[in-house]
């Protein structure tokens, strides 16, 4: 580390100026403060695509660890089981009473947990994970039923270095699992790791590590931190305390028994900016006096000399250098591709890429397990049903002896109260309805429009298990011009030649989308409707034409719509915005995009990024 922790500048005191260490430095300098405080600090999280750089930092960051101790790596799937531990069902059945066995996050205890593909973790997993680094305790399965002292908490108190190699339009890592780890770090930062530089030795870490719990932090730098935390937008209460932590670390690696200006300002770099969501701006008073004129300066008087820029830095807020070395930090553009890319993701959950998922009696995934009558439909787990029945059996066999029941004892006594049924979830796909307005000079390349976007959603549908469906109306009534399917192929055959021209039968035409997406529903699958109109409609639901009643009735069955929370799009395709649109939108407790000159791609990569199901 080319840098120490907390020597940034030369010369650097307290409410100095600082200049944080270059970014290069950002993986030697949290490799070094993590070494110091790796339960406190929490962890780290290593974005980016695997690359040698990152084994080598994780390779010095096992020569840190105390005591010798081994990384656990969790897998990807890993049960709940094996995760916090339980019941040991064999020795349990053995022995005749609860024994248990400890999960990966015990086995962890003073050492790290290693996440691979951590964007990919189940939640639970994520939860579990965060609840260990909260109270230093895992809680294992079966411990609140009875399990006894063989099953009882766990100390588990260790670090967390996760891979997350998300990207593009991949979910990312666990928000609340990621804020309990103080530092992350970007694959150019990891990719600057000196393994050759100037690291601390494990002596130097060692006598850190007992030097830590005497390092002070005032006043000052706590409001400082807290000030540049809130400056910098971040919403997290756990980012200034992480902060501080680090700060502490810092200072106990360069020998000080108190955290300084330079400690603050490595934090800042390390823990807040890497999660700000906004540039920071605060206000100073200028108490400098005004200069006099060279002409009003009496003869007798030399001019003053000039203050020392040291003296005039000293005087400042330490919350204005914290706010101000953070502001250097932030790269131009940076964080206004954060808020873009944090509002494309909130608008795409996963339910848009894979289907929703719902829970199932028989199929899908397994989901754990719950108690039941196997005779009322259900799989019967019989690993679970033993694992719950296991530690009674000793209570039982005295009951039964008590009782005088001469009857043959079972190895394992079983009750209906011990049944335990698999439970499952499997995905669902989405069944998107385009409702095109075919009325009108525009009709045809409203409808060119549509039939272009149908195709591009359905040439990658196929791993989402997404279907396409058609409606366009026109004249007196709406036509089904291509039902719910994944075929391309049919696609193209059903919208070769599409009608145009005639009235705008808009109620009837959300009436049939509503009562498609209702079919659609009761099959399983996920409805999201996009509607392409200028929502002037001039037909009633009677087939009588005129614009009042037909735009009255379509107000109507757009309210019926809305109450069934069926994700709705309307699309304003007239030359200009009209509000008849916008009505018609807010009827439907959706939102209205104004497209008047859309194409088929520009089309598509709205209802992707507007619809839970695009």
């Amino acid at each position: 580390m080319t840098a120490a922790p907390g020597e940034a500048t030369a010369g650097a005191g307290d409410g100095e100026p600082v200049e944080p260490a270059a970014s290069t430095h950002d993986a030697n300098n949290a490799l070094a403060l993590l070494a110091v405080d790796p339960t406190g600090l929490g962890g780290v999280v290593l974005r980016g695509p695997p690359i040698p750089a990152r084994d080598l930092w994780m390779d010095q960051f096992r020569q840190y660890l105390p005591g010798g101790r081994a990384l656990r790596k969790v897998p990807l799937h890993v049960c709940e089981q094996r995760l916090v531990g339980g019941l040991d069902l064999a020795a349990t059945l053995a022995a005749g009473r609860p024994v248990g066995e400890r999960g990966l996050l015990a086995e962890a205890d003073g050492g790290c947990l290693v996440l691979a593909s951590a964007e990919r973790i189940a939640p639970t997993t994520a939860a579990h994970i965060a609840s260990a680094l909260d109270t230093g305790l895992v809680v294992p399965r079966m411990a609140g039923s009875g399990g006894g002292p063989g099953v009882s908490d766990a100390p588990a108190r260790f670090s967390v270095v996760a891979f997350d190699e998300s990207g593009g339009d991949e979910e990312p890592f666990s928000a609340a699992l990621s804020d309990r780890l103080a530092f992350r770090l970007d694959a150019g930062a990891v990719a600057a790791f000196d393994a050759l530089g100037d690291l601390p030795d494990e002596d130097a870490v060692a006598e850190a590590r007992v030097r830590l719990p005497g390092v002070a932090v005032s006043d000052d730098l706590l409001s400082a931190l807290t000030a540049a935390a809130a400056a910098l937008g971040v919403g997290s209460m756990r980012a200034p305390v992480l902060a501080v932590r680090a700060a502490r670390a810092s200072a106990a690696l360069a020998g000080r028994s108190a955290a300084d200006a330079s400690d603050g300002a490595l934090a800042v770099r390390l823990v807040l900016v890497p999660r700000a969501t906004r540039y920071p701006t605060f206000e100073t008073e200028d108490e400098t006096p005004p200069e006099t004129p060279p002409d009003e300066v009496p003869p007798d008087e030399a001019p003053p000399e000039p203050e020392d820029q040291s003296t005039a830095d000293q005087d400042r807020p330490l919350e204005d250098v914290m706010i101000e070395a953070a502001k250097a930090l932030i790269p131009a553009g940076l964080l206004a591709e954060l808020q873009r890319q944090h509002a494309a993701k909130s608008r795409q959950t996963s339910a848009s890429r894979a289907g929703a998922l719902r829970r199932s009696p028989r199929f899908g995934r397994p989901a754990g397990t719950r108690p039941g009558d196997p005779r009322q439909g259900g799989r019967l787990d019989i690993v679970a049903t033993l694992r719950a029945a296991a530690p009674w059996q000793g209570l039982r066999r005295r009951d039964r002896q008590a009782s005088g029941d001469a009857g043959r004892p079972s190895l394992v006594e079983v009750r209906r109260s011990d049944m335990r049924l698999r439970k499952f979830k499997e995905k669902t796909g989405t069944v998107l309805i385009f409702a095109v307005d075919a009325s009108g000079s525009a009709a045809v390349a409203r409808l060119a429009e549509a039939k272009g976007a149908v195709e591009l959603m359905l040439a990658d549908c196929y791993a989402r298990r997404d279907e396409v469906a058609v409606l366009a109306f026109r004249g007196q009534r709406p036509d089904l011009l291509l039902p719910p399917t994944r075929s391309l192929v049919r696609a193209k055959r059903a919208l070769a030649e599409l009608p145009g021209g005639g009235a705008t039968p808009l109620a009837a035409a959300l009436d049939a989308a509503r009562e498609l997406a209702v079919s659609a529903r009761r099959k399983g699958r996920q409805p999201a409707i996009v509607l392409l109109t200028d929502g002037r409609g001039n037909v009633a639901r009677d087939g009588t034409t005129g614009r009042v009643t037909g735009e009255s009735d379509a107000l109507a069955a757009a309210r019926v719509l809305a109450a069934l929370d069926i994700g709705t799009l309307v699309i304003d395709t007239s030359p200009r915005p009209q509000p008849q649109a916008a009505q018609l939108a807010q009827s439907l407790a959706a939102r209205c995009v104004a497209l008047p000159h859309a194409d088929a791609r520009r089309l598509s990569q709205v209802v992707r990024d507007e619809l839970p199901g695009g």
